[in-house]
């Protein structure tokens, strides 16, 4: 059976569509349902959002990051043994997704995405939707009926009677996690710890890849 010149057409474009590529590596998923699983990570440049408290500010600037295609992303995730693959940033949303998606799927991913939702357009197909939002930035409202997961980070006490606000407009299969600041473990995991022994719906994300250190 030949295949539909259109169809070719089509694949061959979405294999051109390029993306500005901060860095991507196989590693461990390091927080979430997730945590413990090899991942591919792809992280896109480009985030108006702005935590004070983000990890990788260099990853803010959506011009200052090398732009690689679908076809070459794909090459390099099949490198590995792994097919999940994590896409996050910066904020992901910013970008088109749908093309990138479409290809990994084809070529037997699972696609995760890492989100705060403060986007206006919601693209990409996604096995997995982990939300995290963010106090003085509204979310597109259109991702919470797509969320897995919500993940909430705890830099101050007033964020988790926040988060429980942000579960009661999730589908009831989303997993809940709280997961403290880096810096302000000490002061926020007995918060945490009190507040899921209290509300066992609800777990502890924490960051296992940098008590691994690994990227």
């Amino acid at each position: 059976m030949q295949s539909d010149p259109k169809d070719i057409k089509t694949a061959v474009k979405r294999a051109e569509f390029t993306y500005p590529v901060m860095e991507s590596f196989y590693t461990i998923q390091g927080e979430g349902k997730y945590q413990g699983h090899a991942a591919y990570f792809i992280r896109l440049g480009g985030c108006d959002v702005g935590c004070h408290w983000c990890d990788v500010k260099e990853s803010w600037p959506v011009d200052t990051h090398p732009v690689k295609s679908v076809a070459t992303l794909l090459e390099e995730a099949l490198a590995h043994p792994g097919r999940l693959v994590v896409i996050t940033g910066g904020e992901p949303l910013m970008h088109d997704l749908g093309p990138l998606t479409e290809t990994l799927k084809e070529a037997g991913f699972r696609t995760h995405i890492e989100t705060s939702g403060v986007t206006e357009k919601i693209t990409g197909i996604w096995d997995w939707v982990c939300f995290s939002p963010k106090k003085f930035k509204a979310p597109n409202e259109g991702i919470l009926a797509l969320t897995n997961e919500l993940k909430v980070v705890v830099n101050h006490p007033s964020d988790i009677p926040w988060a429980q606000e942000w579960a009661t407009k999730l589908p009831s299969h989303a997993s809940l996690y709280l997961q403290p600041e880096w810096s302000k473990q000490d002061q926020m995991n007995p918060l945490i710890v009190d507040f899921v022994k209290a509300n066992p719906e609800w777990q502890i994300s924490v960051q296992t890849h940098k008590f691994l250190q690994i990227p």
